[in-house]
């Protein structure tokens, strides 16, 4: 559906974009991420003919978005949906009118907007919103509002620029789950901008990363979160875990396939050996659970540990300590 190949985009002297490579398939929800100014939203209204491009190519559906003239550009964008941070809903309009708005450029019939625009009310859940005004709405109704606008021409692709991040978290989450919905029966394609892990675990299917211009990583969301590489750990942060000066830090993640096994207090059990336990989670993804637990352990078990941790599967390495030399990740070797 999207294909991004050698991509550099600059402002002047500022290179925003540079030599990015990039696939979204089709029917596919596909997060961009990355810390402000990593040029997420440039990438995206590259993608829409919003912005050009200095080099290299964007084929969506078929199409090379540089190539296009400006009827051609006015036909490509109308097949592209897309929904901002802030709305930009027109104040003095209704609900209706809004929704309706694209629909009236395009100069569609009083009979297909009317039913269109009743269709999407319903979809997005304001049916009782119809004839209200933006300055009555809560901020996610009027992002609602939004989503139904930018539906409102079928269009293949819906891009989301932050879409959630002017809502509190339980908005937001409903806004999400919408999202979901609309990309479950319409199979639209759907990228969506953040840098809201929430977003990421229960909407995204696959990533990239973006920092200064590049894409770092990419691919499953799962597959991230648990090989922790640097640029997600640049946009997370370290978490606030206050770790012992004495013995030896791991981190232990546990993927969905073991997520719902009780694998520490087994291998409590099992080496009967004792251990701290400093800190623990479990996440919902799209559609699997992911894990991680941090525990202190002595010198003298690390070995022990180690290989009961390799031999099922486990993925490890080692936290933050003066001790450690190089981390590890499910084998290899260690040293202390």
């Amino acid at each position: 559906m999207i294909e991004i190949k050698n991509l550099k985009k600059s402002f002047g002297e500022v290179q925003v974009l540079k030599d990015i490579n990039l696939t979204i398939d089709i029917g596919k929800i596909y997060g961009l991420v990355g810390r402000s100014g990593a040029g997420k939203s440039t990438l995206l209204r590259c993608i829409n003919g919003l912005e050009s491009y200095d080099e290299g190519t964007i084929i969506v559906d078929g199409i090379e978005v540089k190539s296009l003239n400006n009827q051609a550009a006015r036909e490509f964008k109308k097949e592209i949906g897309m929904i901002f941070q802030q709305f930009s809903l027109l104040n003095r309009m209704t609900v209706y009118e809004n929704i309706a708005l694209p629909m009236k450029c395009w100069k569609y019939s009083k009979i297909q907007i009317d039913k269109k625009v009743k269709e999407l009310v319903e979809l997005v859940g304001i049916p009782d919103k119809l004839y209200s005004k933006p300055s009555e709405l809560s901020g996610g109704q009027k992002q609602r509002v939004a989503i139904a606008r930018a539906l409102s021409m079928d269009p293949k692709i819906l891009l989301c620029d932050e879409a959630t991040s002017a809502l509190d978290p339980q908005t937001a989450k409903a806004i999400i789950s919408l999202i979901n919905k609309i990309n479950n029966e319409l199979g639209i394609t759907i990228v969506i901008v953040t840098h809201q892990m929430s977003v990421l675990r229960s909407s995204c299917e696959n990533i990239s990363i973006l920092e200064n211009g590049r894409i770092e990583e990419s691919g499953f969301v799962e597959d991230i979160f648990l090989k922790q590489p640097q640029s997600l750990r640049n946009l997370i942060g370290d978490k606030d875990i206050i770790l012992p000066q004495s013995g030896i830090n791991l981190h232990i993640l546990l993927s969905k396939e073991i997520s719902d096994q009780p694998v520490i207090t087994q291998m409590a059990r099992e080496l009967q050996t004792d251990f701290m336990i400093l800190g623990g989670e479990m996440e919902n993804y799209r559609n699997s659970v992911l894990g991680s637990v941090i525990i202190n352990i002595s010198h003298e078990n690390l070995p022990v540990i180690t290989k009961y941790l390799n031999e099922n599967n486990v993925i490890w390495k080692f936290m933050n300590s003066s001790e450690i030399i190089r981390d590890n990740v499910q084998g290899g070797g260690y040293n202390v």
